[in-house]
């Protein structure tokens, strides 16, 4: 059985009002790494939604980021973050987010992220646009990067690996107008598709960080590479650059300049 879009957003909304009861209260966090936090309510949402998916598309494959996921077919895979923006939760920062991605082999299909704080849901299909709310998403227009406002985030080894985007983060913010830090990487990209960011990159993330996010940017008009401008982005170690046509091959030209 193959999932509609409509069923990724019923998904995606019954996760976030599991997150949004429970923010602000008493939360039981745990530390995966020094900086990298773990909550009782990402479990609980990828509870809900691994059960949804056991129960509607049994015999296809999830890869989440809480728990093993579930072994399946190749050809059906689904990309699950429960909540994506712990550390924004469990510091009480209303910046997180459900983030759900559905592909059929290597190729992105359906991609739905919902921020159940602002009730903003971004969705999008293969080939048929991307959509908040069902009003009709684009990328901005900025034609260089002087003119425009851009998005990063960090991994959680950036206290001990060299390798860690200051140094991109340092060169682009001297040649825009800012660039910001939300600490949500399925966020970053949907407001690069509403055209509130012009780009976003990002060095190291997870299948379940970007898989909804960059589906939905493309089919928003935005270009989505890896760091070193290769269309195929969506494998590891899945590091991207998203932006409007006109600012992604400047800001490429600026994150690989020797």
């Amino acid at each position: 059985m193959q999932p509609k879009i409509t069923d990724l957003i019923e998904m995606a909304r019954g996760a976030g009002e599991i997150l949004r009861e429970g923010f602000g209260g008493q939360i039981l966090v745990e530390h995966k790494g020094d900086i990298d936090l773990v909550t009782e309510m990402d479990r609980h949402s990828e509870a809900y939604l691994m059960d949804v998916l056991q129960r509607r598309f049994p015999g296809h494959k999830v890869e989440t980021e809480e728990s093993s996921g579930l072994a399946g077919s190749d050809g059906q895979v689904w990309y699950v973050d429960p909540l994506d923006g712990t550390v924004n939760y469990a510091h009480g920062i209303p910046i997180f987010c459900v983030s759900i991605a559905y592909a059929q082999g290597n190729d992105l299909v359906l991609g739905v992220v919902y921020d159940p704080m602002l009730d903003e849901c971004f969705y999008a299909e293969r080939g048929k646009g991307a959509w908040l709310d069902g009003r009709p998403l684009g990328v901005s227009s900025a034609p260089e990067l002087k003119s425009s406002l851009l998005v990063t985030g960090f991994y959680y080894d950036t206290w001990t690996n060299p390798d860690n985007n200051l140094n991109h983060f340092s060169n682009l913010m001297l040649k825009t107008q800012g660039v910001r830090r939300l600490g949500s990487a399925a966020i970053d990209l949907c407001y690069v598709a509403a055209g509130r960011f012009d780009g976003y990159w990002e060095l190291r993330l997870n299948s379940w960080d970007l898989g909804a996010g960059a589906l939905i940017v493309q089919e928003a008009g935005g270009i989505v590479t890896d760091i070193n401008g290769n269309s195929s982005f969506f494998r590891k170690p899945f590091s991207i650059v998203a932006a409007n046509p006109h600012i992604h091959p400047q800001m490429l030209e600026v994150i690989n300049k020797p």
